[in-house]
């Protein structure tokens, strides 16, 4: 629960700015294709990128805007991303606070009739949010990682699907198509989870990572998260807080613990070392697998590559993960950006 990424910034001309109009607040979502060619569509990080190219494959312009391998918590927007809000018909953010300056700036630059829809806000309730080391509940605001869990990614598809087919009931069925084939995918991923957790040793199910993006997946798939290295604050955390995680993990014998290869941690390092754990870090919260267009660049690598690495590290067999097809669900080359 502990993350540190590099925010990029992107460079525009004066030209460009002057285009951007303020819409101020955000209007009721109605109906409203474009007169001529596909919907605009904007997501914000990769996976929720993936979701809505898997659902509206080549019917949509998509376009991202957090790059990958930079930290969505803290990203900050440069003024280029308001050019590319203003001009979207529809907003798709994961929302639960991980994104809040992409919010306020695409409310700022709302175009009439455009759309802002926040997935996490609209999949699970309240009650449901979870909180830890990086997310207290004395700060209010919950894990927003929700899309490791493939079950709550499936709904986040549903309310892509809809949104699409209300805005472009011409398409409609190929969006339904596609969300269908999609669900499929979703369901040989879970099946698969269900099959490799148990064959890890049950005083092994436990994940203590750098930054918690596993809460919500523990909790369906029966492992514990024990805790994570980064505070809420997103600093470095204390002598006291590491000798804590040292003395636990020699305590339970973990035999591993997860950091990021986009993020290395010398105070993972040191836990490591201390404990006797192994140290990995090659786990991604959503930095999509290989580049744009690849067919492992998706929500699904993802999914599979964490797994590929964290099961087997736990001493079980991830061989099930044979059976899930990665690839996008739809027929032909997609037009979607993702910023890198």
């Amino acid at each position: 629960m502990f993350l540190t990424k590099v925010c990029i910034s992107l460079v525009i001309g004066l030209a460009a700015l002057a285009a951007v109009a303020c819409a101020g607040e955000q209007p009721s979502a109605e109906p409203n294709q474009p007169a001529s060619g596909p919907l605009n569509v904007v997501a914000t990080v990769s996976p929720i990128t993936s979701i809505v190219e898997n659902i509206g494959g080549t019917r949509i312009t998509l376009q991202g805007v957090v790059p990958e391998g930079v930290n969505s918590h803290t990203f900050e927007p440069a003024p280029a991303v308001a050019v590319v809000l203003s001009g979207a018909d529809l907003i798709f953010l994961n929302g639960l606070f991980l994104e809040e300056p992409t919010l306020e700036m695409a409310k700022a630059n709302l175009k009439p009739g455009a759309s802002i829809v926040s997935l996490g806000e609209q999949t699970i309730t309240r009650d449901q949010w979870q909180f830890d080391f990086s997310f207290p509940e004395q700060d209010g605001h919950p894990n927003p990682h929700l899309w490791p869990d493939p079950i709550l990614t499936l709904r986040y598809a549903e309310i892509v699907r809809d949104n699409l087919v209300a805005r472009d009931p011409a398409n409609a069925d190929y969006y339904r198509a596609n969300y269908d084939a999609f669900a499929g995918r979703i369901a040989t991923l879970d099946e698969a989870i269900k099959t490799i957790v148990p064959t890890i040793p049950a005083e092994n199910r436990k994940l203590l990572t750098y930054h918690d993006s596993w809460a919500y997946f523990a909790d369906r798939y029966g492992l514990t998260v024990i805790g994570a290295v980064q505070p809420s604050d997103f600093s470095e955390p204390s002598a006291r807080d590491v000798a804590d995680l040292i003395t636990q993990i020699k305590e339970e014998g973990i035999p591993a613990v997860f950091g990021s290869e986009v993020f290395p941690s010398d105070v993972m390092k040191t836990i490591a070392a201390e404990s006797g754990a192994k140290y990995i870090d090659e786990l991604s919260d959503d930095d999509l697998p290989g580049g744009p267009g690849d067919p492992d660049h998706s929500y699904l690598g993802l999914e599979v590559a964490n797994l590929r690495i964290m099961v087997p590290a736990l001493g079980g067999d991830a061989s099930a993960l044979d059976n899930v097809d990665i690839s996008p669900v739809f027929d032909g080359a997609s037009n979607a950006v993702y910023p890198q």
